[in-house]
């Protein structure tokens, strides 16, 4: 590999659920600090944070898929679908000189905390087996090169 270039951006944040959404509110000095909705915060003291809101999962995945990938993955593959058609992508080119770096700052959270709680409540025989893959990092640049067939480099960093 001799370089790396970037051809299209796909965006996700606070702010906004696309590219175009986000950079206007940036521009206009927005935050999308706001108080947690996520999940109760009674008993922390922090009761704010940068949650994405208005994301529906099944513009990324069909119904049955929602429940195996985890909300990061979910976020992260909307986020590709629009860096590879802002890009413009060839699909004739060499997909093999193609690659995928994505990162998370911790993979699925809440899948982890909610199959903890059902092991230590109902045992380990009642943890679904997607538990793994949908937590792993590595699994949103494996997705993502699964559904744009690029078979270059795949890193995932944490």
């Amino acid at each position: 590999m001799k370089r790396v270039v970037v051809t299209g951006i796909g965006m996700i944040n606070t702010l906004g659920l696309d590219k175009e959404s986000s950079f206007k509110a940036i521009c206009e000095g927005k935050s999308g600090v706001k108080k947690i909705t996520l999940f109760d915060t009674t008993d922390f003291p922090v009761q704010i944070a940068a949650e994405i809101e208005n994301f529906d999962p099944l513009e990324v995945v069909d119904g049955k898929e929602v429940k195996k990938i985890d909300r990061f993955i979910q976020l992260g593959i909307k986020a590709a679908r629009e860096a590879m058609q802002d890009a413009n992508f060839d699909q004739n080119l060499d997909k093999e000189e193609f690659g995928v770096v994505s990162a998370a700052g911790i993979g699925g959270l809440p899948n982890i905390e909610k199959n903890s709680v059902i092991c230590s409540e109902r045992g380990p025989r009642k943890i679904s087996p997607f538990f793994i893959p949908s937590a792993l990092v590595n699994m949103l640049g494996g997705l993502i090169s699964i559904e744009h067939g690029l078979k270059g480099p795949n890193i995932s960093c944490v």
